[in-house]
């Protein structure tokens, strides 16, 4: 449903109101939420309707999301009671969401005609296109970049002429070269390949047009989540559809080696990045000044991941600020009016790297990106995975996320040093990023069948199956429970429940069959187990642990439902005390413990306690006696039992490696031996029953163990290029204990 015209101008009046001077960014993030927020809200999120505007009439129920809250008052919180104001994602409480089905029109007519129709555009203040040789040439003159030229040809001995050749390389390998005729070329393609890999695309249209209007006011950038590796490609081709300027993409170098698909990428916008530039000072100004120069051209969106990485749990990651300063630098220098920020939450049914995914986790290397290997798999293009959701968020103005005070961002002497304050200003703004794409996302059928499957012993999944009305029950029940807590759930309408679960699980035949009304995982042969000689675990722990691995990273997708409230469940085992401050205490350790697993705003700890607190209590598992007293009902028992379940392999797993460097005798380890020897001794305890989980053979769970052992100061770093830390085993062990609660 189309935005009226006039209520986008009073919104985009009302952005521009806030704030006159290119100032840097000030507030905390109740300053964010204030200067940006229109309405304010009582209560908790409650999961609505989604009109999914296509012949199939397919409906979802969302969450009023995007809505972060604010409070202020003690008593606030001893009454878990607090006020939610609007952020990231666009939503009217009057009305129904419209999602498109933007692949519905492409069945109907022509793809040819779709790629070769008039591309009317309208980019920021009319700007026109910039050549690659014009922004190149720009570049290389800026005062930054001949500064950092003349540093590193004292520095090096060398002519300065040669440094200069150093950088016209390194543009010449980085620079986009976005060409329409190209853009065409890539929307025919993906029209044809889009059609065959899902059943619909939806597309929320109120905040596509406020993205056209923004992009006509100021510098956009896109912040999507990063899932797959069609990504960028339908972001692309969804700004195409509508005629809004085609995003210029951060991408990794290794795409730019496709032959053939490399080049097609950077004619398509793609602008290519090397990975571990932070020594190479040359690189790093040459790069920010590139991205800088995109910025103040403003022809094109910029576009890049916030998460830095594609996800391969399917979990959010921790942001990385290197590109989010760099685009913020022009406005924060006054060379812009204003930078507008676009959180973009992609959801997927089903991936089409899923088993990949696994594979890497388990140490698999993945396969180098190569047109030929691009080819050899196009055997995806015969299975069917599902539908899609492009969430578009409420477009954040920089300028009204700032005040009046005037402090140099990037200081002159040297632009990778931000202060330490602007540091923790920009990691809160990202942190906020993230959490509004959470806010945005569809949670599938399948991701709350996966939270229960992953609940069972993997014996029962495999040998005796589990009953389908037992699981189609649960389902419900769970269903029940996440829209209580907020959720966004892709369910369609007018289709009997357990026809739609039977789907679900039809959708997902390489993990799961149904068999004689029993529900197996799927396990593979062993001489189809890929790679497993590079795995160190025994044969039998190797073949169950792709499938399970698979399973755990569809049910990520939900986990930024549950985990708050699952934290305060486990904190009411852990304190052992209904005093509200003591559960608070044990709330605050698991969130620094699984602060690297889990997207926590940097100081929002006590919001996020009251958001557990009232989520618990609005669900009936939670009493709260008066200001400093809580505990648990007697009717909460199921959803308690499920939320400890749910951060149960977690819980598990870090004790496995805790357990690990409490008992061995060496008090230095190093990255590359510890990995493998947690491997080696998770799959003994695999195969003892000792360990039910096989999530503590992931390498992403390992390498967060480390990066939370580091942050509380029980590893300490002693060189940083071989990745050597010292141990502190006392305070390992005093950890160990505390993650122990009683059954």
């Amino acid at each position: 449903m189309k935005q009226p015209k006039s209520k986008v101008k009073e919104e985009l009046d009302s952005r521009t109101e806030c704030g006159r001077s290119a100032s840097i960014f000030h507030a905390d993030i109740h300053c964010f939420v204030s200067t940006f927020a229109s309405q304010k809200y009582s209560g908790c999120i409650f999961g609505r309707v989604v009109r999914h505007n296509n012949p199939r009439e397919r409906f979802g129920t969302r969450a009023d999301s995007a809505l972060l809250r604010v409070a202020d008052a003690p008593q606030e919180m001893a009454n878990a009671h607090w006020k939610y104001m609007r952020v990231g994602l666009q939503e009217d409480d009057d009305e129904e969401e419209v999602m498109v089905d933007i692949l519905e029109e492409r069945r109907q007519s022509s793809d040819i005609g779709h790629a070769l129709r008039t591309f009317r555009t309208h980019p920021y203040r009319g700007a026109a296109p910039c050549s690659a040789s014009q922004l190149n040439a720009a570049v290389l003159a800026s005062q930054d970049v001949c500064r950092v030229m003349v540093e590193v040809a004292m520095e090096t001995q060398a002519p300065l002429e040669a440094v200069r050749e150093q950088a016209v390389a390194i543009l010449e390998e980085m620079s986009q070269n976005l060409q329409l005729g190209f853009v065409r070329l890539m929307g025919f393609m993906l029209s044809k390949v889009l059609k065959r890999l899902y059943s619909s695309i939806y597309v929320n249209m109120e905040a596509v047009h406020m993205l056209q209007q923004a992009v006509e006011d100021t510098p956009v950038i896109l912040l999507p989540n990063h899932r797959s590796y069609t990504d960028f490609l339908v972001l692309s081709y969804i700004m195409f559809t509508y005629d809004i300027p085609l995003p210029v993409i951060a991408s990794g170098l290794a795409l730019a080696g496709m032959k053939f698909m490399g080049e097609m990428l950077r004619r398509c916008g793609a602008f290519y990045i090397r990975r571990d530039i932070a020594s190479n000072r040359l690189y790093c100004a040459v790069l920010s000044e590139y991205v800088k120069s995109l910025v103040r051209t403003g022809f094109a969106p910029v576009e890049f991941y916030i998460e830095g990485f594609r996800s391969r749990s399917l979990k959010s990651l921790t942001p990385k600020l290197g590109m989010l300063h760099m685009v913020l630098d022009p406005y924060f220098k006054g060379e812009v009016s204003d930078i507008t920020l676009v959180p973009i939450s992609l959801s997927y049914d089903r991936l089409l790297e899923e088993s990949l995914l696994a594979r890497e986790l388990l140490g698999i290397p993945k396969p180098k990106e190569s047109t030929m290997g691009l080819l050899r798999v196009a055997r995806v293009l015969r299975e069917d995975y599902g539908c899609m959701h492009v969430n578009f968020g409420r477009p954040v103005s920089a300028r009204q996320l700032c005040q009046g005070n005037i402090e140099p961002l990037i200081s002159i002497e040297d632009p990778q040093r931000p202060s330490e304050e602007k540091q923790a200003r920009v990691s809160r703004l990202a942190h906020l990023m993230v959490r509004i794409q959470e806010r945005g996302s569809f949670t599938s059928l399948w991701s709350l069948m996966a939270c229960l499957l992953l609940q069972w012993p993997p014996s029962v999944l495999t040998q005796t199956g589990l009953p389908w009305r037992q699981l189609a029950e649960r389902t419900l029940w769970i269903k029940k429970l996440a829209l209580n807590f907020g959720a966004r759930l892709n369910w369609p309408g007018h289709v009997p429940d357990l026809e739609v679960m039977s789907l679900a699980v039809a959708l997902h035949y390489p993990s799961v069959r149904l068999k004689a009304e029993r529900v197996f995982l799927v396990v593979k042969e062993e001489d189809e187990v890929a790679g497993r000689q590079l795995i160190s675990t025994g044969d039998d722990v190797a073949r169950m642990a792709e499938p399970m691995l698979m399973m755990a990273s569809y049910r990520n997708q939900s986990l930024h439902l549950f985990v708050r409230p699952a934290l305060l469940a486990m904190a009411l085992s852990l304190s052992r005390s209904d005093r509200r401050d003591e559960i608070f205490a044990s709330f605050c350790f698991l969130q620094n413990v699984f602060r690297s697993e889990f997207i926590f705003i940097p100081g929002e700890a006590a919001k996020d306690f009251e958001e557990a607190c009232y989520l618990l209590k609005k669900c009936g598992a939670l009493d709260v006696i008066g200001p400093q007293e809580m505990s648990l009902s007697e009717g909460g028992v199921e959803v308690l039992s499920f939320l400890r379940a749910v951060l149960k392999p977690f819980i598990d797993s870090y004790r496995v490696m805790l357990r690990f460097l409490s008992d061995q005798d060496a008090y230095v380890i190093t990255e590359k031996d510890f990995l493998p020897a947690v491997r080696s001794l998770a799959t003994k305890l695999i195969l003892s029953g000792d360990l039910h989980t096989y999530e503590t053979l992931s390498s992403d769970v390992q390498k967060n163990v480390l990066s939370a052992l580091r942050r509380m100061a029980a590893l300490t770093k002693l060189k940083a290029s071989e990745k050597e830390y010292r141990v502190d085993k006392d305070a390992v062990r005093r950890i160990e204990r505390t993650l122990y609660a009683p059954d």
